[in-house]
């Protein structure tokens, strides 16, 4: 007997080049059968006819350090509700404060919470003063150790590439992760800033690195200061480097995913780099970053691999999750494609883009257990109203956040 039966999706899965009507047989917490009409007996049945089903969605990077850093937020009911059965902390704890972040964060959490520890030793506790200013607290020893112990949760090294968070310390603080990252055989990730040359960064990284905010204009971008894309950056493509939108309250402009789409320059992976300041406006979730790229002109199919399969392998589980094969976790998530509307949508320089398309999210599985958006709305609403207080604060509206 089958514990959930899913059935009548039209199933998406790049991990195995499906996309077909198929039914979806669950068992405890694993996938134990993807076929056509699968008949047998099952304790819940759901009729997903008309919709999409994926792999759940895998959000790489976000700030999930509520209560203890600047920017932090409470992120589970969220991501349940949205379609995302696992989100990636990019870098809200370093090898300080990282005990603190597996006990009260990840291990807590319904949603799969994994991180990239910060080289700085700090992480991101006090967003108004840059991390490596004083590159005294980049420390890749200390940084490796931690993700050594914790190998079920650490997924890599972040890094924020810019000159406000580097301070004079140049490309210095980038070769100190990339040891930290050597030594654990994990990835990078590098958020890019202007102020911090970007073929020295590029040239710095390794295969199967990762740079986030790659539609980013605020200087030091892609484009660099002409119209097409730099030689460095397609370079940097071929020897194996990964880009990520990492949409973020600053860092995805719509004029330069268009200019990179004309070019064929398409991100790897899409994250939402979802933080206090960023929660409200523009980003609110994945798939809402995700239809603008839908409706920026990236096909159905490849947007369904930037949310699944693309960043599953970029932390090195593609084996454990973002596909449907059987035997694996039961993460799944379903959406409503619509297409019968003018949908609104904004950039962070809030240009308006009104598209046709539009992922709703409808149901979401996490490890055999279902979640409804409908029955996790106080609860998300509860989060976000926390989050406004935070994001008041780190802003310098004190009497806000003191009415609450």
């Amino acid at each position: 007997m089958y514990d959930l039966l899913l059935t009548g999706a039209t199933v998406i899965d790049p991990s195995q080049s499906l996309s077909a009507i198929r039914d979806v047989a669950v068992t405890g917490d694993r996938i134990v059968e993807v076929a056509e009409n699968i008949q047998g007996d099952t304790r819940r049945r759901i009729d997903l006819s008309g919709r999409i089903l994926t792999p759940g969605f895998i959000d790489i990077h976000a700030h999930l350090y509520a209560g203890s850093t600047s920017w932090g937020i409470r992120a589970d009911a969220l991501c349940l509700a949205t379609g995302v059965t696992t989100v990636v902390d990019a870098g809200s704890a370093g090898w300080a404060n990282f005990w603190g972040f597996e006990e009260n964060i990840a291990a807590t959490s319904r949603t799969q919470i994994l991180a990239f520890v910060h080289i700085s030793g700090i992480g991101l506790t006090y967003g108004p003063l840059g991390e490596l200013e004083d590159i005294r607290y980049a420390c890749p020893e200390r940084t490796a150790a931690i993700i050594s112990a914790w190998p079920e949760t650490c997924v890599g090294v972040k890094i924020r590439m810019g000159r406000f968070q580097l301070g004079d310390n140049g490309i210095a603080p980038l070769k100190l992760a990339v040891e930290a990252a050597t030594a654990t055989k994990t990835p990078i990730m590098a958020h890019l800033g202007p102020g911090i040359d970007l073929p020295e960064v590029l040239e710095t990284l390794r295969p199967g690195d990762i740079i986030t905010h790659c539609y980013h204009d605020k200087g030091d971008d892609i484009f660099g200061d002409g119209e097409r894309i730099l030689p460095a950056v397609w370079e940097a493509r071929e020897r194996g480097v990964l880009f990520d939108v990492g949409h973020g309250g600053g860092s995805f402009a719509f004029h330069i995913a268009r200019k990179a789409l004309a070019q064929d320059f398409t991100a790897d992976v899409i994250s939402t780099d979802l933080h206090c300041a960023s929660l409200e406006d523009p980003v609110y979730s994945l798939p809402e970053t995700a239809s603008k790229l839908l409706n920026l002109g990236v096909p159905l199919d490849d947007v369904i691999r930037q949310c699944t399969t693309a960043p599953a392998e970029s932390i090195q589980r593609g084996d454990e999750f973002g596909t449907l094969r059987t035997g694996t976790i039961a993460d799944l998530a379903a959406f409503e494609v619509e297409q019968d509307g003018a949908f609104e949508f904004h950039d962070i320089r809030d240009e308006r883009l009104v598209g046709s398309q539009n992922l709703r999210p409808v149901l979401t599985v996490r490890a055999g257990s279902v979640f409804d958006p409908d029955d996790l709305a106080d609860e998300r609403e509860t989060d976000r109203l926390r989050s406004m207080r935070m994001k008041a604060l780190g802003k310098g509206d004190i009497d806000t956040f003191l009415r609450g």
